[in-house]
């Protein structure tokens, strides 16, 4: 078993402003990672087979913060850590316990919506809001996002507050993403792909991207990945368990990156 990455999943949707069932997420994503129709290898040849991560098994969350301690306990500075969610509010406390570990971090976050309220429906920890609270805190030190295509003028306003770059949807130039310099953390929302990609999200969002052109960013990513999550899958809308196979694609892809990124041993 390779000790440099670490899996862990939040049966999580407490924070959910519209349908609950991420929470349902992570066990479907295994099982679409371990289906007899696709196999363990990702595209650039390694193969991700169970062995290659150490994984730490499902919690059932009580309290929100706990997600933060479960996390702290699973973190290691050397480890990369990859987390199934649930909705998007647990990387809020995900992110509070890498920057324990790892000070102010630079974020690549994919998703159809920013996710920068200040409070959403009257709650500060809402889905809505885990990038507002990210970045008030200084949790990051930098913040990218791409694929949105929800902006109103307050989520606007809170992008220019915390300086946050933003490629929307609209303005997406695959030969012209942004290039990191440090090591960063990859949140992917599932909603940020086309409905016709993943329809198994609670806030289907028109316009997306298509899945090899989410897959292209993320095998374009250059430099180490400390840790990623993906986000927002909602089995109970999905057809055919197509999101659930398109997830665990992404994970494949994700964990080939940080193997080859971060120089291990697969």
């Amino acid at each position: 078993m390779n000790p440099s990455i670490i899996l862990q999943g939040f049966l999580y949707d407490e924070n959910s402003s519209f349908l609950r069932g991420p929470a349902k997420a992570p066990p479907e994503i295994r099982a679409a990672y371990h289906s007899s129709s696709a196999n363990y290898f990702a595209e650039n040849g390694l193969e991700i087979r169970p062995e290659t991560f150490e994984d730490k098994g499902d919690f059932k969350i009580e309290e929100y913060f706990d997600i933060e301690q479960i996390t702290s306990a699973n973190l290691n500075k050397n480890i990369a850590l990859v987390t199934l969610g649930g909705d998007h509010s647990i990387s809020y406390p995900v992110v509070k316990a890498f920057y324990k570990e790892h000070g102010p971090i630079d974020i690549l976050h994919i998703d159809a919506h920013g996710d920068l309220y200040d409070s959403f429906d009257g709650d500060k920890y809402s889905h809505a809001c885990p990038f507002a609270r990210i970045m008030e805190e200084q949790l990051a030190r930098r913040l990218v996002q791409i694929g949105v295509r929800t902006l109103n003028s307050h989520q606007r306003e809170q992008a220019q507050r915390f300086g946050v770059e933003i490629i929307e949807m609209k303005d997406l130039d695959l030969h012209k993403l942004p290039v990191f310099k440090n090591p960063i953390y990859l949140s992917v929302d599932i909603d940020s792909l086309d409905p016709c990609c993943a329809p198994g999200v609670s806030h289907q969002e028109p316009g997306g991207l298509m899945t090899r052109e989410l897959l292209h960013i993320i095998q374009g990513i250059s430099v180490p990945i400390i840790g990623a999550d993906i986000v927002e899958y909602n089995p109970d809308k999905d057809i055919n368990k197509t999101t659930a196979m398109v997830c665990a694609k992404i994970f494949r892809e994700i964990l080939s990156k940080i193997i080859s990124n971060n120089h291990l041993n697969p």
